[in-house]
């Protein structure tokens, strides 16, 4: 039997976070997200990471169920922070106006407090950003989530697109695991045990079949679609529509109200960096 717990997708709750509208919770993102992008004023970005792990924990989302994507997100986070301090060792240095060396190296990778502090923000971005979207994937379904894009402005062509996207997602990881443990009941080792070039040979035997039959599944779709005359009409209707609660309206004006204070903090800090050595 598939474990669905390595599934990514829609996961049914009853948390605050399940009954907002798709529309909010987007914005939600898009607005913090932003904010949180344009800043590198560390009192904002702890506050907004803080916030954004709350969030995550409120929303009875097991890190199991997510285990996946937050090690791929980590990894890249990891990599990006290594990339920055190799290429740009002293920009910390140049951003801030001081040097507090703490270990001393070959040439100019010297390890200072303010590339440390730099670095430091880089890693609040990606805890202000991942666990939100991880949130809005999790807690938000398919067609409430195309709703809410259209709900927005954008095309309802461009939003169903978006939406068959999410909604298959689940479907291929599941047809994955399956063919991949039909494979392993046949003989085909593919877990921890065996070699990781036998490993990704099988995998790989698995996937490239499975892209090709989902392109097949996509034309049909569309095929489907065409028949049915869809993209006729400038508008249309949603099963799934929601309209704006009073909740809605709160969490839309606390977004704004963290855009305004990322620019707000643009004047107060002469600039996008928080600068303590100041």
């Amino acid at each position: 039997m598939l474990n669905q717990q390595k599934l990514i997708g829609y996961h049914a709750g009853t948390t605050f976070l399940h009954r907002l509208s798709g529309a909010s919770k987007l914005l939600f993102f898009i607005l913090v997200s932003t904010a949180a992008m344009i800043s590198y004023d560390t009192r904002l970005l702890m506050v907004i990471a803080v916030g954004s792990l709350l969030l995550f924990r409120v929303s009875n989302i097991h890190f199991k169920d997510v285990s996946f994507v937050l090690a791929f997100a980590g990894i890249f986070a990891a990599l990006n922070l290594i990339m920055v301090y190799l290429f740009a060792p002293q920009y910390g240095v140049e951003i801030y106006g001081q040097q507090t060396v703490w270990f001393s190296g070959l040439g100019s990778y010297t390890v200072t407090a303010q590339e440390i502090f730099y670095l430091f923000n880089l890693f609040l971005k990606y805890l202000c950003t991942i666990p939100l979207a991880v949130i809005f994937l999790m807690t938000t379904h398919p067609s409430q989530f195309a709703s809410s894009l259209n709900q927005i402005g954008i095309p309802y062509k461009i939003a169903y697109s978006v939406s068959l996207t999410l909604r298959y997602i689940p479907d291929l990881q599941e047809e994955f695991y399956l063919i991949r443990m039909s494979q392993e009941a046949r003989g085909l080792e593919l877990s921890k045990k065996a070699k990781l070039s036998q490993r990704i040979k099988g995998n790989l035997q698995i996937i490239i079949p499975l892209i090709f039959s989902s392109l097949e599944r996509i034309d049909t779709i569309a095929t489907a679609m065409e028949l049915r005359r869809f993209g006729k009409n400038k508008k249309r209707t949603w099963y799934t529509y929601q309209a704006f609660q009073r909740l809605d309206i709160e969490v839309i004006l606390l977004a704004i109200l963290f855009l305004l204070l990322s620019f707000l903090l643009f004047f107060v800090n002469h600039g996008r960096f928080y600068n303590p050595w100041l």
